[in-house]
């Protein structure tokens, strides 16, 4: 018998632990073309929650009763794949649970140059691939320009602040505590590093960002959303670049982020800010650019292995201890790239 976590409920608000449901299977037999996988570790990520909720959005939603969406790596125990073999270890969107049979189109070979094989979800993984994709491609960095990063010691924020600092810029991170603040300067090699709890709103944490930047932002890495957006435009220069990676501050007021609406963002302020400075503002999903992840395993992984990357792992052991994890990792709880090792 196996273990999966499913979603049982949809939450209204934040999650909680009632909204999923422990289930034990047997391994079902494959069909043509499947592979079984005992999964090692899976990871867990903001963009869950969206997939909580029964909205549209860029990727169906998890449906009730069925198995929590994550990506995960594991061994191929049974294959009736013809390009892959028991044994093989390999990453794919196996779900919160401990095997899963999938097409084995679904799947991909976790390259050998990932090691340990953990990092294929955190730093050389989905994670680090969004941080490198979005920083090179859309925030079109030079040398010399000042950044701003939220959630600076996530897998993403740190992946982009490292390589912010390779380039040349001046980084300026935020975080949600002292201790990841000291975290992002000492680790991660961030030039200053904000705690946004320790401002009562965003034009505290704005004035903040103006006295370390007093000659604006060019670049702005939107990962949280909220009041760092808020605090974060009013300070962006002419041709600055806004990069939207992620929005966690709002992933527990629903699918369409209604609950925002309480903020004091100003959308007809924002939107004439994006025009007066003329900024670039530009969304993306790495999905749809996995096409790339090769080169990205090629130029990242040699700087993992000589440290010059470094990366922060927390992981949480037994699948039960998922739910709550994953509470505490829209919370903020977490220190770098939360992973559940089944």
């Amino acid at each position: 018998m196996f273990k999966r976590i499913v979603l049982a409920n949809r939450p209204t608000g934040d999650a909680t632990e009632e909204n999923f449901s422990v289930e034990t299977f047997e391994s079902p037999e494959l069909n043509d073309g499947q592979v079984s996988v005992r999964v090692s570790h899976f990871s867990l990520d903001p963009y869950m929650r969206g997939r909580m909720d029964g909205v549209r959005s860029y990727a169906p939603p998890v449906q009730l009763g069925n198995t929590m969406e994550a990506g995960a790596i594991g061994v191929i125990e049974k294959s009736r794949f013809s390009g892959l073999i028991q044994g093989q270890l390999v990453y794919g969107r196996l779900g919160w649970t401990e095997l899963s049979v999938i097409d084995g189109q679904q799947v991909q070979a976790v390259p050998e140059s990932i090691q340990p094989n953990s990092l294929a979800l955190g730093v050389l993984g989905m994670p680090g691939f969004t941080g490198w994709w979005g920083f090179l491609q859309y925030g079109l960095p030079r040398e010399g320009e000042t950044i701003v990063i939220g959630a600076v010691t996530g897998p993403v924020g740190s992946m982009v602040a490292q390589l912010a600092k390779s380039r040349g810029l001046r980084v300026i991170g935020i975080a949600g505590s002292d201790q990841k603040c000291d975290l992002a300067v000492n680790q991660f090699g961030v030039d200053h590093c904000l705690n946004h709890r320790s401002y009562s709103d965003s034009r505290e944490l704005e004035n903040a960002i103006k006295e370390y930047a007093p000659g604006g932002i060019d670049i702005y890495f939107e990962n949280v959303g909220g009041k760092l957006l808020e605090a974060v435009v009013p300070c962006m220069r002419e041709h600055g670049r806004i990069v939207v990676c992620g929005m966690i501050s709002w992933y527990n007021s629903g699918g369409l982020g209604a609950g925002a609406q309480t903020d004091s963002l100003n959308v007809p302020k924002l939107w004439r800010t994006i025009l007066v400075h003329k900024l670039s503002v530009k969304g993306f999903i790495i999905s749809d650019h996995w096409s790339h992840y090769e080169e990205f395993v090629a130029d990242v992984a040699p700087l993992v292995a000589t440290n010059a990357i470094k990366y922060l792992e927390d992981v949480v052991e037994g699948i039960e201890r998922a739910p709550n994890a994953f509470i505490g990792l829209l919370r903020g709880d977490n220190l770098g790239k939360l992973l559940v090792k089944v």
